[in-house]
């Protein structure tokens, strides 16, 4: 794994608990948030104004921030929530563009206009967050134009002394439905070629944000088993989880990709029996997404209420299960003492 300079090691240890656990929550989501909101007040996503998504991203960075190690948000819409965060929580900033572009193949990603790693830093952030859709299995130049753009803000984020932390998210080439049966088989696969790929030193990735390497709802013997098909036993799914693991000598986290707080506390139950060496959560929608529909209808105040009472419960849930098993994020370097490059 190496080591890292002193600025980095303060800036890991500003978005990790005092045991190194990395327990942060996501407030960075854009277009899918504004999309989400217009459904529920059944207009336009123009019609969800700057400062709905600047009060929405404030109001749970508000109440969520006391619960967790750190907070992720956009430059976009939430800098005003940067400033509300409880003190002691930590900051990552995402640097990426939302989405991707559509109009060539292969998702494509971004960077966000007039920003660079160096200004991330200029508005306080520990860390510097991208997001990429990546597949293992996508046209080799494809992936070849992405593994350059990875290893560019790698090499930023080295200049500037800012943490770096990747999230890969996978989906099929083919234009399959990531959700079903089919990708369910894959996606350990999927979970485990990226891994391995972003673990190499050419992209300078400090900590990656990974997905949990298999689908619960095909996993039999899981409460959320769907009983339509299924893709792996409980005892293969923990042998997936190990294998990823196997893979990278850096640390890494699970995020929870849009699931309900009770299937991602599940997937991370999972994760604690099979012994798995992570190192935490960077979780958003599976403890907040409820209170959507609260805001939507209902106003900030209605929100605030919602989130003081059960999505506050929904956090500490999450971090009650990742106490039973994350691990801190220097034992990736073999011991807090062995961190600090000389």
């Amino acid at each position: 794994m190496g080591t890292m300079s002193r600025a980095k090691y303060a800036n890991m240890n500003a978005v990790a608990t005092a045991e190194g656990i990395i327990a942060a929550a996501a407030m960075d989501q854009r277009g899918s948030l504004q999309k989400s909101l217009a459904k529920e007040k059944v207009v336009a996503s123009s019609a969800i104004t700057d400062q709905m998504m600047e009060e929405f991203k404030s109001t749970v960075t508000k109440v969520l921030s006391p619960h967790a190690s750190a907070m992720l948000l956009d430059p976009v819409w939430g800098l005003p929530a940067t400033r509300v965060r409880a003190e002691g929580c930590g900051l990552l900033l995402a640097y990426e563009e939302s989405g991707y572009d559509n109009t060539k193949p292969g998702r494509m990603p971004t960077l966000l206009p007039n920003w660079s790693v160096q200004k991330l830093k200029a508005h306080g952030a520990n860390c510097c967050k991208i997001l990429l859709y990546y597949s293992p299995f996508e046209r080799p130049e494809i992936n070849a134009t992405k593994h350059e753009w990875v290893a560019n803000i790698g090499a930023e984020c080295v200049a500037t002394d800012l943490p770096f932390f990747l999230e890969f998210v996978g989906y099929d080439p083919k234009g399959g439905n990531d959700k079903g049966l089919e990708f369910a088989k894959i996606k350990p696969d999927v979970v485990r070629k990226s891994m391995e790929e972003f673990d190499k030193p050419t992209y300078h990735v400090d900590v990656m944000k990974v997905e949990i390497p298999i689908n619960l709802q095909y996993c039999a013997g899981t409460t959320v088993f769907k009983k339509d098909g299924t893709a792996y036993t409980k005892q293969e799914a923990m042998e997936h989880y190990r294998a990823c693991a196997a893979v990278t000598t850096k640390p890494f986290i699970y995020l929870s990709a849009g699931v309900s707080d009770a299937e991602f506390r599940e997937s991370l139950s999972l994760a604690n029996e099979a012994g798995v060496r992570y190192n935490g959560v960077l979780c958003g929608r599976a403890t907040w997404k409820e209170g959507i529909p609260v805001y939507a209808r209902e106003g900030r105040a209605a929100l605030e209420a919602w989130l003081r009472d059960r999505g506050v419960k929904n956090i500490e849930a999450l971090n009650t299960v990742i106490r039973a098993g994350a691990r801190p994020w220097w034992d990736a370097f073999g011991g807090k003492e062995k961190v600090i490059a000389a």
